[in-house]
């Protein structure tokens, strides 16, 4: 065994400490020794001969030492002294700095460092809490135990002990009935170890092994001491948890054992009553003696329906339960190692099973059979019900029918209510037919009562012959109604198809003469000669169908004069118009003699129409003539331009002479321009829209114009940024000339700008590699506004950021604080010496006023400011 700790000899130097180790271990040994009959009183001086040793390690070991020496010679008691020791080191136990000589010679703080050890080894060694032992397991189960007191909090076995709480309550969570705890205070310590004290001696058989005094007047309690002690109190109370355990599980196995045969008893109750119902039940449902009338049967059906719903589910319920009760009981057995339980005869599950089969067959039957017997009543039932509805529908029907067969409307209707009143008449003749089959179904639903035997079968038979008398009759007038309708329709057909045919004629040719007037009222709208002329051709082509169209309009006249004449021989009662067309004679004869009025008047306005566009055109002949020839120079001119701004050659002032001289002669040729505008103008006041005879119109060459301007001021433009940069960056001739070569090798499709792909080319080309994060950052430089094209005066730019050296705004800043003397501020009147008068105000107005320690009245900040100046520049 690992010692917890070893002896410790200065320890002991302590006297208050020494006195609770001797009283403590003498309290501990004499507390076993008494088993045995006998005590110390001398710790030190009592085991000095190492008999009483041996018998207290025979005692707390339970196991025999070697037979001890019995002689008074101190080399006997150094021999039985060894013998205890080599003991207590057989089990595990190392021994430090402990001798035999020492023991004999009556050394107390050896003694005592001996029976720590023995106390160790044999009373808190063995204790395991929670995978923790010894010292730890100990605490931890002090700590458990009082953890639910309030004032206790064991974190030691020296000062948590002090106020005795931490006592009083390990024996209060074991012995409640001992101690009041809630009467005891935090600040009365001596009360509370003497009451613990003397209850442990008392009640638990624990001897009083410390002083209250001394613990109180001790700064910090014996350690070795207090542990001694408080096992005490684990191994008293370890026992009794043994036997509480013991009879935790008798009472837990007794507790199976009645609640298995309470189960038995269950089962044996519930199976015998869900028998005996099911016994009583059976009978009922074999009963199959039917009932005369239809409400006797469904009062059965309702019966058999509350069984289903009121009385079968709980003993279904009961069934189940039983089922499960019987499974439980059975594996509560098993689990507990219990034979298995047998159902008394006939009360098994199978019986149970068979039983509640033979139910349910019964009760199937019973259902089928009731209904069977109610279909059967509702049967009869059902034909009587049927034949009242099917009669009373016919004679709803036929109610009105002979009125109706019966009337003479046909002699004062026209022709088309004629056809009206026979398409009618065929309809009811189709609905007669179709009510022939109900009529023969009345007749066999009474007949079919008849020989059921309904109670009311003289009723049905009176009512049914009726109804075929009455269909007869309605027959006969049917036909003779039919005859008279048609001998009427003959009559009028004759005038009908005149009118038909007057009105076939009439429509077109009134249709013919609208249009007529309509294209004769046309305000025409024409926009070339072309279209007047064939204008003109089409009204002459109109002209010759008048003596044609005359010839129709007289026909259909004709046709008009044709049927007044045959109503007036037959005396045919006419009912109104003609009912093909409003179109009448008049109408015919007065829009005729409009339309021989406005063709004099379209002919007048068609030579007027003729003169205005042989103007037209020769206004768009004059403005084609210019345009034709403005037009393509203003194209070629572009195209220099294009090839003059990629072809350049020489200095960049050189091309920029050539450029303005360029520029000089485009601009001569505004009055050209200017002349196209006033022919432009005649055209639009003249309304004339389109011209075939150029493709260009007077917008295109506006903007040809402004854009060959806007071009030649642009490329102009680029060369005096190309100056510029030059002259700020230090770029030489050669270098513009390299950077207009790369960027004209890569402009693939000669527009003047590259496209991202073949900037990066370019970019590769010049030596640069970089990823894509790096290539977007140059092209966020290139191309801010993200339009995905590179100019060259961005190139330019970019290239010389990249060749030439400019300033920071760490040298700018270094150069200010040069003028200000290796200060951290500059003073307005140093700005006013050193620097040009209008720079020197331009730094002191935008200047913030400096803020640091060393700040002195009128000190500006030329830090921030150079840092500002390099970030608006960034922007």
């Amino acid at each position: 065994m690992q010692q917890e700790d070893d002896w410790d000899r200065d320890l002991l130097l302590d006297p208050a400490w020494e006195k609770q180790q001797r009283k403590t271990f003498t309290a501990w040994c004499n507390s076993h020794l008494r088993k045995a009959g006998t005590q110390i009183e001398n710790i030190e001086e009592d085991f000095r001969d190492g008999l009483k040793l041996m018998l207290l390690l025979e005692v707390i070991s339970g196991e025999r030492l070697a037979k001890p020496e019995r002689g008074k010679m101190r080399v006997h008691k150094i021999s039985n002294v060894n013998k205890a020791l080599n003991f207590i080191a057989s089990k595990g136990v190392k021994l430090v700095s402990i001798g035999a000589e020492e023991i004999v010679d009556g050394n107390a703080k050896m003694t005592l460092g001996m029976i720590w050890t023995i106390i160790l080894r044999f009373a808190i060694q063995d204790i395991s809490v929670e995978e923790t032992s010894a010292k730890e397991g100990l605490l931890l189960w002090c700590q458990r135990k009082t953890a639910p007191y309030k004032n206790v909090n064991i974190q030691n076995f020296h000062i948590s002990w002090k106020d005795g709480l931490g006592f009083c309550a390990l024996i209060h969570r074991h012995r409640p009935e001992l101690i009041d705890y809630g009467k005891l205070r935090k600040d009365d310590p001596m009360t509370n170890l003497n009451t613990a004290f003397d209850v442990a001696e008392k009640y638990l058989d624990i001897p009083k092994m410390l002083d209250a005094e001394d613990i109180v007047s001790t700064l910090r309690p014996d350690e070795k001491a207090i542990m001694t002690y408080v096992s005490c109190y684990y191994h008293a109370f370890s026992g009794k948890q043994k036997a509480e355990t013991a009879a935790n599980r008798i009472c837990k196995v007794l507790a199976v054992n009645q609640e298995n045969e309470q189960l038995m008893e269950d089962y044996e109750r519930l199976a015998s009553d869900l028998l005996e119902w099911i016994r009583r039940t059976i009978p009922w449902l074999e009963n199959r003696v039917p009932e005369s009338t239809m409400h006797a049967m469904q009062q059965k059906l309702e019966d058999f329906r509350g069984y289903r719903r009121q009385h079968k589910p709980p003993k279904v319920q009961e069934k189940c339960q039983l089922e499960i009760n019987f499974n439980t009981l059975q594996t509560k057995l098993r689990l507990s190692n219990r034979p298995a339980f047998m159902p008394s005869e006939g009360r098994m599950v199978s019986d149970i099973s068979n039983a509640w089969g033979a139910l349910e067959g019964a009760e199937k039957g019973y259902e089928e059979w009731l209904l069977n017997e109610i279909r059967r009543l509702e049967r009869l039932d059902h034909l009587a019900e049927k034949f009242r509805q099917k009669a009373a529908i016919h004679e709803a029907w036929t109610e009105g029918k002979e009125g109706m067969l019966t009337k003479k409307d046909y002699e004062v209707a026209s022709l088309s209510d004629i056809k009206a009143l026979l398409k009618k008449h065929e309809a009811f003749e189709s609905d007669l037919a179709a009510h022939q089959d109900r009529v023969e179904q009345i007749a066999a639903i009474a007949q079919e009562l008849n020989e059921l035997e309904y109670y009311d079968s003289p009723s049905v038979n009176a009512r049914c012959q009726k109804i075929c008398d009455q269909w007869d009759s309605l027959g006969a007038m049917t036909q003779k109604r039919s005859e008279a309708l048609q001998k009427t329709e003959k009559l009028l057909e004759t005038i009908d198809q005149l009118y038909l045919e007057f009105a076939k004629r009439a429509a077109p040719f009134n249709n013919w003469m609208e249009g007529a007037m309509e294209d004769l009222q046309d305000t025409f709208i024409v926009h070339t000669i072309e279209e007047i002329q064939g204008l003109s051709t089409a009204h002459e082509q109109f002209k010759a169908t008048l003596p044609e169209a005359d010839k129709e309009r007289q026909a259909i006249l004709g046709i008009h004069n044709e049927i007044a004449k045959i109503v007036q021989t037959y005396h045919v009662n006419m009912a109104g118009t003609n009912p093909y067309t409003t179109i009448n004679p008049q109408e015919i004869n007065a829009k005729w003699d409009k339309v021989r009025q406005l063709v004099p008047q379209r002919d007048q306005a068609l030579i007027e129409e003729h003169a205005r566009q042989q103007n037209n055109e020769r206004l768009r002949r004059q403005f084609a003539s210019q345009a034709n020839i403005i037009g393509p120079w203003i194209q070629t001119k572009m195209e220099e331009i294009g090839r003059i701004s990629i072809e350049m050659h020489g200095t960049l002032e050189d091309q920029l002479t050539h450029l303005r001289q360029y520029e000089k002669s485009i601009v001569n040729y505004k009055p050209k321009i200017d002349q196209l505008e006033g022919d432009h103008q005649q055209i639009q006041e003249a309304l004339i829209f389109d011209n075939k005879h150029t493709n260009y119109t007077m917008e295109h060459i506006r903007v040809g114009w402004e854009q060959l301007l806007t071009t030649i001021a642009r490329t102009i433009n680029e060369i005096e940024n190309q100056i510029l940069t030059r002259d700020a960056k230090g770029i030489s001739q050669e270098q513009l000339s390299e950077f207009r070569a790369s960027f004209n090798h890569f402009d693939r499709k000669r527009t003047g700008m590259m496209d991202g792909e073949d900037f990066r080319t370019c970019l590769i080309s010049m030596g640069y590699n970089m990823g894509e994060a790096e290539f977007a950052r140059i092209m966020s430089i290139v191309d801010p506004n993200r339009l995905g094209v590179v100019t060259f005066q961005a190139f330019i730019d970019f290239m010389s950021r990249e060749t030439a050296d400019t300033d920071t705004a760490d040298q700018v800043m270094a150069s200010f604080k040069v003028l200000a003397g290796d200060k951290n501020y500059i003073l307005a009147e140093e700005l006013r010496r050193e620097l040009p008068p209008d720079q020197a105000e331009y730094c002191i107005a935008r200047m913030a006023p400096y803020t640091g320690p060393d700040a002195v009245p009128g000190a500006l900040d030329y830090m921030s400011f150079s840092t500002a100046l390099y970030g608006e520049s960034d922007l």
